[in-house]
């Protein structure tokens, strides 16, 4: 390699020494940025949900479910902002739910045997196996920590 690529090997080395760190940092603040904003949108939808049910006067089913929801939503937030860990399960949890919330709204509103029940139904069968191969394949094959084998700071669930 020639003097004048060694000098710019050199000082790409020091840029990127200086300017990873300012990277990192602005990238935390980013991340605990979005996170405070999903985690106070969340808190504001679930309470503006329950105003509804006050004024309503009484809660469905279906209101209960969106509150689970809400639950599953800001524990997901809680356990990304503590661990850095992508809770990909309670995000299958969040669609069963919302499945089962809709499948419960369809039902209440038609008569009679319908394909979209049966469509519900094996959606949520469907999300409910995906658990189970995320359980089955994390606890078999534990994600690497963070630094391990190029791994990025996110880890998935």
């Amino acid at each position: 390699m020639s003097d004048t690529g060694a000098r710019i090997k050199a000082a790409d080395k020091r840029m990127r020494k200086t300017l990873d760190p300012v990277g990192e940092f602005l990238t935390d603040c980013f991340h605990l940025l979005g996170l405070f904003a999903i985690g106070g949108a969340t808190v504001w939808a679930a309470g503006a949900a329950f105003y509804q049910m006050i004024l309503k006067g009484y809660p469905s089913i279906e209101d209960l479910l969106l509150l689970f929801i809400y639950l599953e939503i800001g524990s997901m937030v809680g356990i990304y902002f503590r661990t850095n860990h992508m809770p990909v399960r309670f995000l299958l949890y969040v669609g069963i739910t919302a499945l089962t919330r809709h499948m419960i709204g369809f039902v209440q509103e038609t008569t009679g045997a319908n394909l979209e029940i049966l469509i519900f139904a094996v959606s949520t069968l469907i999300l409910a196996f995906a658990v189970l191969v995320i359980r089955f394949t994390s606890s078999r094959y534990p994600s690497p920590t963070y630094g391990e084998a190029g791994q990025s700071g996110v880890k998935v669930d």
